[in-house]
């Protein structure tokens, strides 16, 4: 209704236009509380997003309220009710990810939700606004992928905590009642997957039962490595000591009984690294077998050259006593095995050097050098040698001056036609057995201790006192025929009248 074609008084005019406006009025406040609504709605899921209280007045600009104004209005609140819900859609999905981590765990999922904020409980009140801002959602996110990473640790721990015990458990060769109680760990390997975790699978205490069950096999494992690894050390230090070779790989042994205390080898490695030590000491045996055997031939030897060298000191080997004639051929076989000695000792000198030169390694026997131990003995021989050739000079020496002794006897003059009695030259009747122990006392022969100068200067001594020996008794015997001859003259006349 236009005001220019109303016709009538002003009163008319009036009450023809107040029914217009009142009912302009009314739609004004409808229009006024539809804005305020959704202005207020607007404010409300704005400050849950913004994580902010409604500290706000909403005032409504009455200037505008144009249904296009009003549209705009009810477009954002459209925008911010989607936008609201997707948020909450990402705190359920949160949510469910925390309770299902926090039950595999064994841990509280309330507890971690009222870290992240209050109002994610479930049992929060409804007139407590739902905090759904960025800061919540990016803390339930870091929330989640801690949880995550926390069950990838504990997962991961558990692999290798299961995979430890299978292995302790076919090494130490457990029985079924002892694994009964860890069955769920071998489903787990066998599937290797968090699909067939179930509730309390990766808690705190089972994860620490199966660790202390690892360590209390663990340190059996210990011991039977231990002693698997002496028995393997026993058998190469038997091999050594049959063999007279030194201890190798000591040094390599000592740092693999470091390692087996530490739990730091493992089984396989440890027979492998054994066996191989076992099979170089064998080859090694076996190249020096044919030596040792001709050393052991040589020990042999050198033990009847001994009980040879002791046989000949006896006095009384000779005497007719019970088993005299045992140890006769005994001394027969001796002899020969002591001539063939030299021989030996030669040949081994030459295999020991191709040995050594082929290996670039000294060949040890009983910690000592086989070579210097034979050239020693070369030379102690040699010395022997030249010792019994010094006594078989002397002994030469000796049987000389005793038949020379004895020739001046035989081949003294004789002045008289008749022979003197024995008891002319000696009135003693036991003369003989002086004068032999005299001989036996000029020849005697020098002290083993003594050196061969001290010898040569004895033989000496020997020779110039039986010369002595000889003049003097030459003189006193020719003396004495001189001075009895008278006496036999007398007889001789006094008998020839008869």
């Amino acid at each position: 209704m236009q005001p220019e074609k109303m016709t009538g008084t002003l009163r008319e005019q009036l009450n023809s236009i107040t029914p217009a406006l009142q009912e302009m009025q009314m739609r004004k406040e409808a229009r006024l509380k539809q804005f305020m609504e959704v202005q207020t709605e607007i404010q409300r899921i704005a400050s849950e997003i913004a994580g902010c209280p409604e500290n706000e007045v909403i005032t409504v600009n009455q200037e505008d309220l144009s249904l296009k104004k009003l549209d705009e209005h009810q477009s954002e609140l459209q925008r911010l009710k989607r936008e609201k819900s997707d948020r909450l859609c990402k705190v359920e999905e949160y949510k469910v990810l925390i309770h299902n981590y926090a039950k595999i765990m064994g841990m509280d999922p309330s507890k971690i939700l009222s870290n992240v904020h209050t109002s994610l409980l479930d049992g929060a009140s409804d007139q407590q606004t739902k905090n759904i801002s960025d800061d919540i959602l990016i803390k339930l996110n870091t929330m989640v992928r801690q949880l995550q990473e926390e069950k990838r640790h504990r997962m991961d721990k558990l692999h290798s905590l299961g995979k430890a015990l299978t292995n302790l458990w076919n090494i130490l060769d457990t029985t079924m009642e002892e694994r009964r109680p860890y069955g769920e760990i071998k489903i787990y390997l066998m599937t290797s997957g968090s699909s067939m975790l179930g509730i309390g699978s990766l808690t705190l205490e089972t994860i620490q039962k199966i660790e202390s069950e690892v360590q209390r096999l663990d340190h059996l494992k210990a011991s039977k490595m231990k002693e698997l690894f002496m028995i393997k050390q026993t058998e190469i230090k038997e091999i050594c000591k049959k063999s007279h070779m030194d201890m190798p790989y000591q040094t390599e042994m000592h740092k693999i009984m470091d390692m087996i205390m530490s739990g730091d080898v493992d089984h396989d490695d440890l027979l492998k690294t054994m066996d191989g030590y076992i099979y170089k000491v064998k080859e090694e045996a076996t190249s020096r077998k044919e030596i040792m055997d001709k050393v052991e031939k040589w020990m042999a030897s050198c033990d009847e050259e001994r009980w040879l060298e002791e046989y000949s000191r006896d006095e009384r080997r000779y005497s007719i006593s019970r088993g005299a004639h045992r140890h006769l051929k005994r001394a027969e076989r001796a002899r020969i095995i002591v001539n063939k000695i030299p021989g030996l000792v030669e040949l081994l000198l030459a295999k020991t050097q191709m040995w050594e030169q082929e290996r670039k390694k000294v060949f040890y026997y009983d910690e000592l050098p086989l070579l210097a131990m034979l050239k020693d003995y070369m030379l102690t021989l040699q010395e022997k040698e030249e010792e019994k050739y010094r006594q078989r000079e002397n002994k030469k020496v000796q049987t000389q001056l005793v038949r020379r002794h004895e020739n001046s006897f035989i081949l003294r003059p004789n002045t008289s036609c008749s022979r003197p009695t024995s008891r002319g030259f000696n009135t003693s009747p036991g003369s003989s057995t002086m004068w032999s122990s005299r001989l036996s006392n000029m020849v005697e022969q020098p002290s083993a201790d003594n050196s061969s100068a001290e010898k040569d200067m004895h033989i000496r001594k020997v020779r110039n006192k039986s010369m002595q020996s000889t003049l003097g008794n030459n003189r006193s015997i020719s003396i004495s025929y001189e001075d009895k001859t008278p006496s036999l003259s007398t007889i001789k006349q006094g008998i020839s009248p008869i």
